[in-house]
């Protein structure tokens, strides 16, 4: 097991928060694409920091939906289950045309994520 001192750890965690702030400045600009791509960013990038500290593998995107499942059954925490599909949402964003796109929706999945990398971050520490 690679364990929560490995460095891509810190590495993760601090990309994860980096993406959730970008992509709160893009919603801001009404920008949804690259604020949709950032949070999503944010999602998979605290997943890895997970992945990593708990020695789980994460080598595709198919991973990132074990790794939530896995981390829902080693918290308890069911929320996790909504949380992991709002990110894979945000994903799906990406391929929509603009008009389709609802700020207002995206904005509370934006903060939905703010709350999965909450609840995900003590699994690195």
């Amino acid at each position: 097991m690679i364990g929560i001192d490995h460095p891509d750890v810190a590495a993760h965690r601090q990309q994860a928060r980096e993406f959730l702030a970008k992509s709160r400045g893009y919603l801001d600009e009404g920008d949804l694409h690259p604020a949709c791509e950032k949070a999503w960013g944010a999602a998979a990038h605290m997943a890895k920091a997970v992945a990593v500290a708990q020695g789980w593998e994460y080598q595709t995107h198919a991973d990132f939906s074990v790794v939530l499942n896995r981390a829902r059954h080693l918290t308890g925490t069911p929320r996790l289950r909504m949380l992991r599909s709002v990110a894979n949402e945000l994903h799906v964003n990406f391929y929509d045309l603009r008009p389709r796109l609802d700020a207002e929706v995206i904005g509370e999945d934006v903060e939905s994520v703010a709350e999965l990398l909450d609840l995900l971050e003590p699994l690195t520490a």
